[in-house]
């Protein structure tokens, strides 16, 4: 599976922007997505997944309320739109797969995200 994620850029703090992941495979339905993002001089954190059927989510704290994760199972892609923008969103936001919960086998280049205040 290859990842191909985009939409980052340059923001001010409470704008808006929307993330894309497109996969490159015949069975993404079949995979778990999720995003994650490593700040600078910081390890990468779990920011959001959502399961295959789309029903199943789940969302970092400091992104809750804030953040939302969508696929399109027809589309092969997954989205994060993300609002009300603060600096410390600032990272490399990455996009995974998993065909088991937890275990992220596959990863996209990264998009970077960021946030001024």
């Amino acid at each position: 599976v290859q990842l191909q994620a985009s939409g980052g850029g340059l923001v001010q703090a409470g704008d808006s922007l929307k993330l894309s992941c497109a996969a490159s495979t015949r069975t993404f339905s079949a995979y778990i997505m999720g995003w994650f993002r490593q700040a600078p001089g910081k390890e990468r954190e779990f920011v959001a997944s959502i399961m295959w059927n789309t029903r199943g989510t789940s969302y970092a704290d400091s992104v809750k309320g804030r953040f939302t994760i969508s696929r399109d199972n027809a589309k092969n892609t997954v989205y994060l739109q993300m609002n009300s923008l603060k600096a410390e969103d600032t990272a490399v936001y990455y996009c995974a797969a998993a065909l088991i919960a937890g275990r992220w086998s596959h990863w996209g280049q990264g998009t970077q995200v960021t946030v001024s205040s």
